[in-house]
């Protein structure tokens, strides 16, 4: 009884109390995202939201106006509290950017809600009475979470499937399904609930759905379990990795003032020794620093790369982000690119990637000529904003079978990071985290990350200026890790990867193909329950 009127306050509520509802239920959401992970919060909010839809009915035009609201609500919720650590950003120069932090905060999420609105409008326009409508809600979601992460440069930050990576076992479906399976996986597992208040003389068996959908969740764990089981981490020969943990404030990094109190804290603590059997970084094959470190032109500072050839012994190689200018720099027109770069021991540069999936805002500016004539530049501060790398491409490493590199968020594209036809070794994924501060943006990124991983079924080499830094195997497990805010040196082995795994041969086709399949069952009962009424 308690659980039916609980049903019918939110079906019937209106006004500014459904919205409140939706926005709860929203933001109660993000705690199912790193590093809450309390992703059984789902079973409550995902039936608050069917209910709400249902509720929409009441409106015109079929309901759509209103569940597009409540869609919106809902989004605008999740994205506020999973979102807000964007602000942390603008307060790093908060005399420049200080004034732009209420639109990054309430700005971004607004428009992200927009595609949870569509997604719930469309939910409703494939809307029936039973179980159908809890596969109408996770196709319709899916797909608006999908154009999320590819219109406008894409954003799929905090996709509702990575709720179903916290425990282990579950993430090893998206070596399958990859992230949208997931997510289309999470919101009808998740949804099935809302069916248990449902009329009998229409669901003969109201609890069907969410005995089915736990039936569902206790497959991917068992299996997980196995594939885990079956997998042990296997390492590579005579491959050592050294990963440095600067934590340097994001003021220090654009002072070019102090660029030898920099440098000579990079080259101290790499050379760290952490035990008494350490030889420091002598004792690595790879030592790598993370995302643009320097407060200056790497190539440009002979003093720099002099130190970094006297940090390295024959043997070592350096592998960091940098920024670089093109061959044809133009001091009127002074683009750069953010790249990473692979130095040898004698300071010689031998590969260089340029970052291919730039931060709108960060890293360039849309619209860049009216937005700079307003005033507006990009938060990196780097004149004229930063080009886009031409392609993403597998590096070679002296050492180390050849890697794929990924420079900052380029890792959460589940579909762009591996260039076809190639397959490389191993990620390295360097990042400057320290943008945000000690929020729960860096342990998003870090989930996100390991995800990728288990997608490609490659191990994982990590360095993040603020944390969080780590070493993760081909199936997910962290082999070790630096944690969020502290400086330090990180050693570990390097895991070997294992065998393509469906998703990292076939992308995203499972997973439109148990979509497809949800959405052709939903439209068959549409069509049928429209004859009926005729």
């Amino acid at each position: 009884m308690k659980l039916e009127a609980l049903f019918h306050g939110i079906v019937l509520s209106w006004g500014w109390r459904r919205w409140l509802i939706a926005f709860v239920a929203g933001a109660l959401s993000a705690l199912a995202m790193a590093p809450f992970d309390a992703w059984p919060v789902l079973f409550l909010t995902f039936p608050t939201l069917v209910w709400l839809i249902d509720g929409a009915a009441l409106g015109r035009w079929g309901g759509l106006i209103v569940a597009a609201a409540t869609g919106w609500w809902f989004g605008f919720g999740y994205f506020v509290a999973g979102l807000y650590w964007i602000g942390y950003a603008f307060l790093v120069d908060a005399g420049t950017f200080g004034w732009m932090l209420p639109f990054a905060v309430i700005g971004l999420p607004a428009v992200l809600a927009i595609y949870t609105g569509i997604g719930a409008a469309i939910a409703r326009l494939l809307w029936t009475r039973g179980t159908t409508r809890i596969l109408a809600l996770a196709v319709a979601l899916t797909a608006t979470e999908w154009l999320r992460g590819h219109l406008f440069t894409g954003f799929p930050w905090n996709a509702f499937g990575y709720a179903l990576t916290a425990p282990l076992a579950l993430a090893q479906s998206a070596s399958v399904v990859g992230i949208w399976g997931l997510t289309f996986i999470a919101i009808a597992v998740c949804a099935a609930p809302a069916t248990l208040i449902d009329d009998r003389a229409e669901t003969r068996r109201p609890w069907l759905p969410l005995g089915l959908a736990l039936a569902i969740l206790g497959g991917l764990g068992v299996w997980g379990t196995l594939r885990l089981q079956r997998t042990p981490t296997r390492l590579v020969d005579n491959v050592h990795l050294r990963i440095m943990q600067p934590n340097l404030q994001q003021d220090v990094r654009f002072n070019y003032a102090a660029r030898h109190q920099v440098m000579d804290r990079y080259i101290a603590l790499s050379n760290r020794i952490t035990g008494p059997n350490s030889h420091g970084v002598h004792d690595a094959t790879h030592l790598i620093w993370p995302e643009s470190p320097f407060p200056f032109i790497l190539t440009r500072e002979p003093n720099a790369l002099a130190q970094i050839a006297n940090l390295l012994s024959p043997g070592t190689v350096l592998i960091t982000g940098a920024t670089r200018l093109p061959e044809n720099f133009n001091p009127a027109d002074p683009h750069a690119y953010n790249s990473m770069y692979v130095i040898d021991h004698d300071g010689s540069i031998l590969t260089l990637y340029d970052k291919v999936h730039l931060v709108p805002f960060g890293e360039y500016l849309p619209f860049e000529h009216l937005l700079e004539r307003l005033g507006l530049q990009e938060l990196t501060k780097q004149q004229g904003g930063f080009l886009a790398g031409d392609d993403r491409r597998v590096i070679k490493i002296p050492g180390a079978p050849p890697a794929l590199p990924l420079i900052c968020y380029e890792i959460i594209f589940p579909d762009q990071l591996a260039p076809p036809g190639e397959r490389a070794g191993w990620m390295v994924n360097i990042t400057n985290d320290g943008w945000f501060g000690i929020s729960t943006g860096p342990y998003q990124h870090f989930q996100q990350a390991r995800v990728a991983a288990i997608e490609e079924g490659l191990p994982l080499a990590r360095a993040a200026n603020t944390g969080i830094s780590g070493v993760v195997d081909p199936v997910g497990r962290v082999i070790k890790s630096l944690p969020l805010g502290v400086e330090g040196v990180l050693d570990s082995p390097l895991p070997r990867p294992i065998a393509a795994p469906l998703y990292a041969r076939a992308g995203d086709a499972p997973a439109f193909i148990i979509i497809a399949i949800a959405l052709l069952f939903v439209v068959r009962r549409k069509l049928s329950a429209t004859m009926i009424k005729i």
